[in-house]
């Protein structure tokens, strides 16, 4: 699938979040983002096509879906929030997506994450911002998870922490591209239209 057609079944049909949960830092990865974030992984780095695939705190599922799209054998997408998981099985339903699991859990649960099952994982995950250091802890637990590769978003701001951090967990980090991420006004706190 070509980048452009992987970014417009993307813009079409995938639902965001109705009521985003702050506590959870819930932004939605837009289609452009997840589209080239995706097809970059695929094509340059051959760690989606015929690949198992974690999508670690896949919200509504943007990740899953383009990951699907692209011949993921399977994927299995996994987040704390009913109302994230009810959102990202309507838009698996919606493209009938027969590679997508969808599992409830808590990162926090070192047992469930303790096994290098996955070839790769992929993760939007919240940026540490509202609960200190979890953006770091999602990083370690897929780093736990995958036997080849992690794709992460990351704030531009905390990358010579990533980088010390990965060196002490053993792993190589690479910064693969600088986006910008556009997050709209979500929420009551928000003070601009929206910020990059």
């Amino acid at each position: 699938m070509k980048l452009k057609q992987l970014e417009s079944h993307l813009q079409m049909v995938v639902d965001t979040f109705d009521k985003p949960k702050i506590s959870l830092e819930q932004y939605a990865t837009t289609p452009h983002i997840a589209a080239h974030m995706l097809y970059n992984i695929d094509t340059m780095y051959n760690d989606i096509q015929g690949k198992l695939v974690c999508d670690l705190g896949c919200g509504c599922g943007v990740l899953s879906v383009g990951t699907a799209m692209l011949d993921a054998s399977l994927i299995v997408g996994i987040d704390i929030d009913d109302d994230a998981l009810m959102i990202a099985r309507r838009n698996i339903e919606e493209f009938e997506l027969e590679n997508v699991q969808l599992i409830k859990a808590n990162i926090s649960d070192t047992e469930f994450f303790g096994g290098k099952i996955f070839d790769t994982v992929i993760m939007n995950p919240p940026f540490g911002t509202k609960d200190k250091g979890i953006d770091m802890i999602f990083l370690h637990r897929a780093l736990k998870l995958a036997s080849t590769s992690v794709y992460s978003l990351h704030k531009s701001s905390t990358r010579q922490h990533i980088k010390k951090k990965a060196a002490e967990w053993g792993a190589e980090m690479t910064v693969l591209a600088e986006l910008r991420f556009n997050l709209e006004n979500t929420y009551k706190f928000h003070k601009h239209k929206s910020v990059s």
